[in-house]
C-alpha cells in the first residue's frame, strides 16, 4: 500500500498500460497529474497548441502504432470541448483514444460554476463510453475500464473526466494491475460449419472478388488476404481509404473500389457473381448505399468482427461474426488442394489486362508539362520519389479524395484519412501522431490551403520535439469541394470559397522548421526530396490550380439538374 493523490495514481495507470508518449495542453484542472507527470520519465508528454489537434495526433498514433492514443486536456470547460472534434473523428475510424480532462470540482456542479459543463452529457454521443471519476480510490478501476473498453472490438475513443478535488485527494493504492489481467488477448473465430459453407460458395463462384477493409488493415492482415485471394486465384479491391490494406505490389490488388475508387476495382465489384467482404462494411464510402456500387445479384459473404454490421446495408448470403484475419486463414486452410472454377482464370486474367493499362494510362494522361499545376501531374511525380515506407496522411475536400487512390502503398498501414468524417484540418497533426509511433518510416501529410490553415500552429509542437514530418500543401486558394459544386451546381455564384494565406513555406521558416516553394512539375522531385532529408519539419507550399476541381457528391445536387 502507498498514498498518492489522484492525480499520481492517474499517471502510476499509465505506466501500468506502457503508455510512451501523452498529447495534450496544459491546464490547471490536471494540475497534480501534470506534477506527476514530470516525475515520470518513461512517458514523453508532448505539448500541443489545441485540443483538437492534440486528439488527432493520438488517433494518428493510434492508428500507426496498434495501441491506445491519449489525449490530456488540462482544462476543463473549454479545454474539454475542444476535444469533441477530435473524438467524433476518431470514432468514425474506430481509433483506440484514451481522453482524459479535467472537471469541475464535485461540490461546484450544477451551480453555474466557472467554466462548468456538462462533460458527461458532451462526450457520449462521440466516443464508446464516458466517465467522470467520483471518487479517487476509483482512479486505477477507472482507468483499467477506460483502456479495456477504448481496445475491444469494434475499437473506439473514450473519455474519462476527472474532477480536480477527485485528482487533489489522497488515498492509499494496492499493487496496480497488468493489463493482461482485464483485457482480452485473443478474437473470436469462424465455426467450423460456417468456414465449410463459405469455401462451397467460394469454390462455386466464377467471378469472385475479395473486398478488404480496416479489419485487414488495422490487424495487419494483409499477407493472409492475399494468401486467400491466390487460393482462389481472384482480385482484391480495397474499402474508400484502406487502399494501402493490401501491397501495391501484388497483381491481385486491384485499388480503391466504389464511387471513390477507380474504375477497374469498382467494375469488379459490379460485376462480381461472389463478394467476400473481409472485415468491411460496405458502407458509405464504399457504396453509397447503392446497387449503383455493388452487383444486387452477387451472393455476398460478410466477415465482420461488428455484429450488427453483418447485413446491415444489403442482405448477405452468409454471415460470419468472427475476426477478419482469423477468419482469411481458415478459409485458406479449407481451400489448401481445392480448385476453382476455370471461368475465375479468364476473370483474374481480364482483371490483371485491364489493371495494367489502367496504370499505364494514368501515368500518359498526367499532365505535367500544364502550368499552373494539374493534380494528376502531382500524383505522377509523388508515385515516383515517395519511398516505400512512407505513411501518408491525408484531409477531407477534393484533392486529397483523387489522390487516395492515386498514390501507391506499399508497405501497410500506409493511408491515414478522416474516412467516413470527412474531416479538414486532421492531416498533420495525425502526422505527427504517426511519426512518433512509427518512427523509422518517413511520413508524408497532404492538405489544402483552408485545411492547414486550421493547424499550422502545430509547426512549433513538430520543431519543439522534433517530429520531422512533411505537409504538402496543395495551395489552390480555395475551399475546393464546395467551390467546386458552386460551379456545378450553382451557377458560379461564389460566396465563401476563396481563401487567402500567407505563404506557408516562409511561416515554416518562422516556425524553425524548413520551407519549400513550388510551382512547376520540374519541381516536386527535388523539393520532395529535400524535404524527406532535411532533418527538420518541412512544409512545401505547392501551387495548384484552382481551376482543377472536381465535385465529388454528384449524387447530392441532382436535384440541381447537373
Amino acid at each position: 500500500m502507498k498514498k498518492l493523490s489522484g492525480g499520481q495514481a492517474a499517471v502510476e495507470a499509465l505506466k501500468v498500460e506502457e503508455v510512451a508518449h501523452v498529447f495534450g495542453l496544459i491546464g490547471s484542472a490536471t494540475m497534480e497529474m501534470f506534477d506527476a507527470l514530470y516525475d515520470a520519465k518513461e512517458i514523453s508528454f508532448i505539448g500541443v497548441h489545441d485540443e483538437r489537434t492534440g486528439t488527432h495526433m493520438a488517433d494518428g498514433y493510434a492508428r500507426a502504432s496498434g495501441q491506445p492514443g491519449v489525449v490530456l486536456a488540462g482544462q476543463n470547460g473549454p479545454g474539454a470541448t475542444n476535444l469533441v472534434t477530435g473524438l467524433a473523428q476518431a470514432a468514425a475510424a474506430f481509433s483506440p483514444v484514451v481522453s482524459i480532462a479535467g472537471a469541475l470540482s464535485s461540490e461546484h456542479v450544477y451551480r453555474d460554476a466557472f467554466q462548468e459543463v456538462d462533460q458527461q452529457s458532451l462526450f457520449k454521443p462521440v466516443t464508446k463510453k464516458t466517465w467522470t471519476v467520483t471518487q479517487t480510490g476509483r482512479v486505477p478501476e477507472m482507468f483499467r475500464e477506460a483502456f479495456r473498453v477504448a481496445m475491444t472490438p469494434r475499437r473506439g475513443p473514450v473519455q474519462l473526466n476527472l474532477p480536480r478535488d477527485v485528482l487533489s485527494d489522497v488515498k492509499e493504492f494496492s499493487a496496480f494491475q497488468s493489463p493482461s489481467s482485464y483485457r482480452s488477448q485473443t478474437l473470436p473465430a469462424a465455426s467450423k460449419e460456417s468456414i465449410k459453407a463459405a469455401a462451397e460458395l467460394l469454390l462455386t463462384a466464377k467471378q469472385p472478388v475479395i473486398v478488404t477493409g480496416g479489419g485487414i488493415k488495422n490487424t495487419g492482415g494483409h499477407e493472409a488476404a492475399l494468401a486467400l485471394a491466390e487460393a482462389l486465384n481472384c482480385p482484391i479491391a480495397t474499402a474508400p481509404g484502406h487502399g494501402d490494406a493490401i501491397p501495391f505490389s501484388h497483381e491481385l490488388n486491384a485499388g480503391q473500389m466504389g464511387p471513390r475508387g477507380n474504375p477497374v476495382a469498382s467494375r469488379l465489384v459490379k460485376e462480381a457473381d461472389v463478394i467476400l467482404a473481409l472485415g468491411t462494411r460496405l458502407g458509405f464510402n464504399s457504396t453509397f448505399y447503392s446497387y449503383d456500387n455493388i452487383n444486387e445479384s452477387a451472393k455476398i459473404i460478410q466477415i465482420e468482427l461488428e455484429p450488427t454490421a453483418i447485413g446491415r446495408y444489403f442482405p448477405v448470403e452468409m454471415g460470419i461474426w468472427a475476426d477478419a484475419l482469423t477468419t482469411a486463414k481458415q478459409l485458406c486452410q479449407a481451400l489448401e488442394n481445392r480448385e476453382a472454377q476455370k471461368e475465375v482464370e479468364r476473370w483474374t486474367q481480364d482483371y490483371k489486362r485491364e489493371r495494367e493499362a489502367f496504370l499505364r494510362k494514368r501515368d500518359s494522361d498526367a499532365e505535367s508539362d500544364v502550368h499552373p499545376i494539374q493534380p494528376s501531374a502531382l500524383y505522377k511525380e509523388l508515385r515516383v520519389v515517395l519511398p516505400k515506407n512512407v505513411a501518408v496522411t491525408m484531409d477531407a475536400g477534393t484533392l486529397c479524395l483523387q489522390a487516395t487512390d492515386a498514390l501507391n502503398y506499399w508497405q501497410p498501414p500506409a493511408l491515414f484519412t478522416p474516412l467516413d468524417f470527412g474531416l479538414v484540418g486532421f492531416s498533420f497533426a495525425c502526422g505527427l501522431g504517426i511519426k512518433l509511433a512509427r518512427p523509422e518510416r518517413s511520413v508524408v501529410s497532404l492538405m489544402g490551403d483552408g485545411g492547414f490553415g486550421m493547424t499550422l500552429s502545430e509547426l512549433s509542437t513538430a520543431v519543439d520535439h522534433g517530429i520531422n514530418t512533411v505537409t504538402v500543401v496543395m495551395n489552390n486558394q480555395c475551399w475546393g469541394a464546395e467551390k467546386a459544386y458552386q460551379r456545378d451546381f450553382f451557377g458560379e455564384r461564389y460566396i465563401g470559397a476563396n481563401i487567402s494565406s500567407p505563404p506557408f513555406d516562409k511561416v515554416a521558416e518562422l516556425y524553425g522548421a524548413a520551407g519549400f516553394r513550388v510551382d512547376r512539375v520540374s519541381e516536386i522531385g527535388g523539393a520532395v526530396e529535400a524535404a524527406l532529408n532535411c532533418g527538420k519539419p518541412a512544409v512545401i507550399d505547392l501551387a495548384v490550380d484552382p481551376k482543377a476541381l472536381y465535385s465529388f457528391r454528384r449524387d447530392s445536387f441532382k436535384h440541381r439538374g447537373g
